[in-house]
């Protein structure tokens, strides 16, 4: 098979799968999430219900269409991060640059938002990349994958975003988040009031 077959291949499946997630956003925000079924994304896509299957495994992936994407950010950002640059700091400024620049009135967001089924997929989704992360914060670190500081990290660098989302600067209070992690609680205002 020739590169050029390969490609072209590669490109129409792209489409396809773009054709998917466009048809599936315009149905879930015009009539809502719970009252369109796959078969009617399949036809808008002008796509056999199989083929909306082989692109996605669920209803709900068809709004999520970037996941192997932002998992390969995540790791990227521990990977390829600037020589001398900590690991820490660079998973801090991924995730602030990320993850705290979501616009409210994004018709993506006001869907998972409005959505329970969508916002309790979105966390399973994004808690998924969670090995990812420690795998290559391992391979960062020298430490194992299984190593508590790797897992905690990992842990607690995918629910950081999370809490700061519920911040009026979400930016602010992750950076302040993953400052109590690299300083510890003894520089807290409140442990310093625990002395009292």
């Amino acid at each position: 098979m020739s590169e050029t077959t390969t490609g072209r291949r590669e490109r129409k499946k792209a489409r396809t799968r773009q054709a998917l997630a466009d048809a599936a956003l315009r149905l879930f925000t015009e009539r809502g999430f719970d009252d369109v079924g796959v078969r009617e994304v399949a036809e808008a896509a002008d796509v056999s219900l199989s083929t909306l299957f082989k692109h996605f495994p669920s209803k709900e992936a068809l709004v999520f269409d970037l996941d192997a994407d932002i998992e390969s950010a995540l790791v990227a950002a521990v990977r390829d991060r600037a020589p001398g640059l900590p690991v820490l700091h660079a998973l801090r400024d991924h995730l602030v640059r990320t993850r705290t620049a979501v616009r409210t009135d994004d018709p993506t967001f006001v869907l998972v938002e409005s959505t329970p089924a969508l916002r309790d997929y979105a966390r399973r989704m994004w808690s998924r990349h969670e090995k990812a992360l420690a795998a290559a914060l391992a391979e960062a670190t020298g430490l194992a994958a299984d190593d508590l500081a790797v897992a905690g990290l990992a842990r607690f660098a995918l629910e950081a975003p999370g809490l700061a989302r519920a911040s009026d600067d979400p930016a602010r209070a992750l950076r302040d988040l993953f400052a109590l992690l690299e300083q510890g609680w003894a520089t807290t205002p409140l442990a310093r009031g625990e002395d009292r």
